[in-house]
This record gives C-alpha cells, sequence and structure tokens, in this order.
C-alpha cells in the first residue's frame, strides 16, 4: 500500500487529484510544515498503537505539535499506549512511517481523530509517502478518514 492506495480511496469522493507532492520529503512535523508554508500544528499526525483489547491498530490523528499523554490515553482505552514498532508500520498499517494517514488503510485498521485537530480550520494529513498530502477541513476528514470517533488524548 502506498501513495496509490490512498489515491484510489480518495477517489469516491473526488479527491484523488487534490493529494498535493512536495519536493523535499517530510519526514518531521517541521519539515513538511516547511515544505507546505503553514503551520507546525496545521500538519494531521498520524500516530499507531497496538489495542490489546481486540488485536486492531488504533490510528490516531493529532495536530502536529500535539503529544500523546498516556493518563488520558489509559483513561479512554483502559490500557497503556504502546506504539506500533517502526518496523511494523507498514505491515500492520499499510503505509510507510512518515506517509501513515487515515487514507486506505488495512481493514484491522480503527481511525479515531484527536481534539486536538479542531484548533484548525485546514489540516494536511498524508496520503501514502512522507512526501504527500491532502487539504482538508475538519468535516472532509472525518468523511474522507472513515473515523470510528473522536477521542481526548493528547497534550501540547
Amino acid at each position: 500500500m502506498s501513495i496509490e492506495t490512498a489515491k484510489t480511496h480518495l477517489r469516491q469522493w473526488k479527491r484523488d487529484g487534490d493529494v498535493y507532492l512536495f519536493d523535499k520529503a517530510g519526514d518531521t512535523v517541521e519539515m513538511a510544515a516547511e515544505a507546505l508554508r503553514v503551520s507546525p500544528g496545521e500538519i494531521a499526525k498520524s500516530m499507531s498503537f497496538y489495542d490489546i483489547s481486540d488485536d486492531k491498530i488504533i490510528l490516531i490523528v493529532t495536530a502536529g505539535t500535539s503529544k500523546i499523554d498516556n493518563r488520558k490515553f489509559k483513561d479512554e482505552y483502559g490500557f497503556k499506549a504502546k506504539m506500533v514498532a517502526f518496523d511494523e508500520v507498514e505491515q500492520l498499517v499499510g503505509h510507510p512511517v512518515g506517509g501513515v494517514g487515515p487514507f486506505g488503510v488495512k481493514d484491522n485498521v480503527k481511525v479515531h481523530l484527536d481534539v486536538s485537530l479542531k484548533n484548525f480550520t485546514k489540516l494536511y494529513p498524508a496520503c501514502g509517502s512522507n512526501n504527500s498530502t491532502i487539504e482538508l477541513s475538519i468535516p472532509e476528514l472525518e468523511i474522507m478518514s472513515g473515523y470510528m470517533k473522536w477521542v481526548d488524548v493528547s497534550k501540547e
């Protein structure tokens, strides 16, 4: 899976042509923000966690400047946060590290949106590679990500 998988997913809303590729890879939030000339908070960062309750993966999309608050995570999910191992992300989620976004992920991935995203009107999630993104509003992200629920598990 890759950028093509994300584009195929976005095609159902006729937004596959809106995926933007930038020249310089955005391996970090700061690099992506610089390449797009937006604030780091507007980069929609996706983090993958093992869901020990049902052998699935939880993909939490947060504002780019947010970090996971371990206490809030445990209160929300009932277990301690454990990120998917770097070398397992692509296999378990469907996109490589740096390109993980909520589009075209594997069936075992549950997308959750963090309330930190609500601080912004436009967001830029990755689309399967570390140099791809799409500009979306919150309502568009809700629809196109197929999210399951909003959560409050981050801190600045």
